[in-house]
């Protein structure tokens, strides 16, 4: 017979352990449980599994619930998205409990919140209007908030602020849906981040480019003065793949080269796909010299509820 270059190994003196003995990192006591008929919300919350997403939603809550007990920043981002899927009475509520100490949003957050006020509905058919040439073209939008950004930066207001103050003062009729509205009432700040030639109301004659970015800077710089009483807090950013974890990253890299280290955060990405900016630049890199980063994946209408049903309830396992 020829002789194999490489023959079978032998398995006689193979070393094995009893299982008894072995540590595993999945055990019966960690399963979900079943769910009865008429139980309540926090038994399903105990009826979770505590294993991947359903013990770092645990954490997530956990985190953030603390926070608000221990009066630590709890910062939210959020991208348009948010808010077109129906959950500004959800996050309303969230505020209105303490639950949002700040929120950060991005131009198109800004165009949906505040035409659910001025109209009660938003969001246009993007498909059918984009072919005849009238996508984005809607005066009130426009004009309202253009002029909102030139008057509120005129007066030294950052954007958020500038819209929050034109809603409060107007006599639109949804006032009470509107996050920006909301957030002025009770005094919480806005901050928006606007890329220039991304939002429908940069292609109106009242836009001022000069006001806008003069605002949006003015944010900016709020933006980094609420990161940097993160230590002990929690940043949270809901749909935003792309502005936002930028721009909390370099707010991260500002405050900490001012003298805040930034050791003890908690930052959660909330979106429905992995994305790499949020789960490098939010989840990742900045809880690198402290703290921790979860990355949750849902619908936004569906997770964002849950967990702020849980916080509601104050839930601390």
């Amino acid at each position: 017979m020829e002789k194999r270059p490489y023959p079978n190994l032998s398995l006689k003196r193979l070393k094995t352990y009893s299982l008894k003995n072995r540590p595993s990192k999945v055990k019966l006591g960690d399963f979900a449980r079943p769910w009865r008929a008429g139980a309540s919300f926090q038994c399903f919350l105990d009826s979770l599994p505590h294993i991947l997403a359903g013990q770092d939603f645990r954490s997530v809550v956990r985190a953030i619930a603390q926070a608000k007990e221990n009066k630590k920043t709890i910062f939210w981002a959020m991208g348009a998205h948010v808010i077109k899927v129906g959950l500004n009475p959800i996050l309303i509520g969230l505020m209105e409990e303490g639950f949002i100490s700040a929120l950060a949003l991005n131009g198109a957050g800004v165009i949906h919140d505040s035409e659910l006020a001025m109209v009660g509905q938003t969001s246009e058919d993007v498909d059918q209007e984009l072919g005849r040439g009238t996508f984005g073209m809607a005066r009130e939008t426009a004009l309202f908030l253009n002029q909102a950004i030139s008057r509120g930066a005129g007066e030294g207001r950052g954007l958020g602020e500038a819209v929050g103050k034109a809603l409060l003062d107007s006599s639109h009729p949804h006032l009470q849906s509107s996050l920006l509205a909301t957030a002025a009432r009770k005094k919480i700040p806005v901050t928006v981040h606007v890329a220039i030639g991304t939002d429908i109301i940069h292609l109106h004659p009242s836009m001022d480019p000069e006001a806008t970015g003069r605002a949006s800077y003015r944010d900016f710089q709020t933006f980094c003065s609420v990161v940097r009483t993160l230590e002990g807090g929690v940043f949270i950013n809901i749909g935003s793949a792309v502005i936002l974890p930028e721009v909390f990253l370099k707010a991260v890299t500002l405050v900490r080269n001012l003298g805040w280290p930034l050791k003890n955060l908690t930052t959660v990405n909330f979106d429905f796909v992995r994305h790499y900016r949020p789960a490098t630049n939010v989840v990742r890199r900045p809880t690198l010299e402290g703290g921790q980063g979860f990355y949750l994946v849902g619908h936004h209408e569906l997770m964002i509820p849950l967990l702020a049903a849980a916080l509601m309830e104050e839930w601390v396992p």
